[in-house]
């Protein structure tokens, strides 16, 4: 399975947080899984830190994913043209998420992610999910 995992999943993974359920945590762990995470949360995450709304610092999670052999994927133009053709919902205009989901979805991934509104969404963004929330 190749999956992509959404920023507070791999935040959980790397801190060993028991807020990450037990498949979730076997679907990263299979060394025959592509383990990928993006860049995008990497960027999110460096603003909700400068914010003071997260003490993690990016370069902690960085450092963290290479050390695990996850892969980091880089945001490419397709990546972006397809943000713009995601449906918008009321209830769901995050744009890191878009992001994520446009990824899993020109790349071919599955999403690891506790977001409930990804989950609800996963039909019309033409994603799969894997849920990693108890």
């Amino acid at each position: 399975m190749n999956v992509l995992l959404d920023t507070h999943t791999l935040i959980w993974w790397l801190d060993d947080d028991p807020d990450l359920n037990a498949m979730a945590r076997s679907v990263i762990a299979d060394p025959q899984n592509r383990v990928c995470a993006s860049v995008a949360s990497l960027w999110e995450v460096g603003i909700k830190h400068a914010l003071g709304k997260i003490p993690v610092h990016p370069s902690v999670l960085s450092a963290g994913a290479e050390q695990g052999g996850i892969e980091m994927l880089n945001v490419i133009p397709d990546h972006t043209l397809r943000v713009a053709d995601l449906p918008l919902f009321e209830d769901h205009r995050d744009p890191f998420d878009r992001m994520l989901v446009a990824q899993a979805f020109v790349s071919g991934l599955v999403i690891v992610t506790a977001d409930n509104k990804i989950r609800q969404h996963q039909t019309e963004y033409a994603v799969e999910t894997v849920w990693a929330g108890m």
